[in-house]
C-alpha cells in the first residue's frame, strides 16, 4: 500500500485516462493521497512492524515533494495588484453580502460567475461606487478600478449544449502597466458516475478556452474562473500549459462547508502570482480566492 500510494503520487501522469477518466480524478484530489500516510503508520503500529514503519518514508518524501513547501511560510514578494475570483452561486440568497464581504479583500479585479437575471442588478448597485468599469457576458462578469475597453464574449460552449449558454468573456483593462487582457471563465461542471469520471464537456471547454489564450496578441493576461478542478488535472492542459506558474498555496475553495479542492483559479501569462488565499464564506458554495500579482517585470 505505501508503494502503491508513492507511485500514484510520483507517476500520476501515467494514470490512463482512457477508462472512465481515472487520470483525471486522481489528479483532482491529488494532495489527499497524502492521508495513506497516517492509516498505515496506524496499521504499522499495531502490527509492530518495523518493515511497515520504515516503508511509509517512501510515500511521506514523496508528498513532501510534492506538497511540503505549500505549508513553509515564506516571503513571496511583493505584489502590485490583487485579483479575486468567486463563484457567487446561483442559489445565493445573499447577493448584497456576498458583494460587501468582496469589498474588504479591496481587489483591483473582481470575476464573478453564476450571476443570476435577479442578482445581477444587486451586485452592480453594491459595487459600482468603488468598481467604475464592469462588463458582463451571460453568466459571468468582472468588475475593475482600471478602465475596461474592447469587451467581447468567449465562445468556450461545447457544442451539445444548447445554445444561450454563456460562461465567458475577455475584455482589455488600461493599467499604469500597461494593457492587460483579462479573462473570466467557467467551465462545465464534471461528474463521478459508475463509469468514472464524466469530464468530457470540461475538457471541451477548456481546449476553447486554450484556443482563445494562445490567439491573445496582449503579452500580459490574467485569466480567472471556476474551472471545476485543480490545476494538476491534465484535462486542464490546454490552459495551464499556456500560463505562468501558480503561487503553490492549497486555498482550498470548494466546497465552502469543508473544501478539499481547489477549483477556482487566478492564473497569469507575463506575470507573477506571488500568493493565493481563499477568504471566509459568504452565500456560496465556493470560497472567494483572492491572489497577489506582480506585473512589474
Amino acid at each position: 500500500m505505501a508503494m502503491l500510494a508513492s507511485g500514484l503520487m510520483a507517476f500520476h501522469a501515467s494514470v490512463p485516462n482512457v477508462v472512465g477518466h481515472l487520470g483525471s480524478l486522481l489528479e483532482a484530489f491529488l494532495p489527499w493521497l497524502g492521508l495513506a500516510v497516517p492509516v498505515l503508520l496506524v496499521l504499522a503500529l499495531l502490527r509492530r512492524s518495523a518493515t511497515a514503519l520504515v516503508s511509509l518514508l517512501l510515500p511521506a518524501v514523496v508528498w513532501a515533494n510534492l506538497f511540503g513547501g505549500l505549508l513553509l511560510p515564506g516571503d513571496r514578494g511583493t505584489h502590485d495588484i490583487t485579483a479575486l475570483q468567486h463563484n457567487v452561486s446561483d442559489e445565493n440568497t445573499t447577493p448584497v453580502g456576498t458583494a460587501e464581504a468582496l469589498l474588504k479583500a479591496a481587489p483591483e479585479f473582481i470575476a464573478l460567475e453564476e450571476l443570476t437575471p435577479s442578482a445581477l442588478p444587486l451586485y452592480e448597485t453594491a459595487l459600482a461606487a468603488e468598481y467604475p468599469y464592469h462588463a458582463v457576458e451571460g453568466t459571468v462578469g468582472l468588475w475593475s478600478k482600471y478602465q475596461l475597453v474592447d469587451v467581447q464574449l468567449l465562445d468556450i460552449k461545447p457544442k451539445a449544449i444548447e445554445e444561450g449558454w454563456s460562461r465567458g468573456l475577455r475584455s482589455s483593462a488600461r493599467t499604469p502597466w500597461g494593457e492587460i487582457a483579462v479573462y473570466v471563465a467557467h467551465l462545465p461542471s464534471v461528474r463521478v458516475r459508475l463509469s468514472g469520471f464524466d469530464s468530457g464537456w470540461r475538457d471541451e471547454s477548456a481546449d476553447l478556452l486554450g484556443t482563445a489564450i494562445a490567439a491573445e496578441k496582449l503579452d500580459k493576461v490574467i485569466l480567472l474562473g471556476d474551472f471545476n478542478s485543480t490545476a494538476d488535472d491534465r484535462g486542464l492542459a490546454p490552459v495551464t500549459s499556456q500560463m505562468d506558474a501558480q503561487a503553490r498555496d492549497f486555498a482550498f475553495s470548494w466546497p465552502a462547508a469543508f473544501p478539499v479542492s481547489r477549483i477556482d483559479h487566478i492564473m497569469t501569462r507575463s506575470a507573477t502570482v506571488t500568493d493565493t488565499r481563499t477568504l471566509p464564506a459568504t452565500g456560496s458554495d465556493h470560497l472567494p480566492v483572492a491572489a497577489g500579482i506582480k506585473l512589474a517585470s
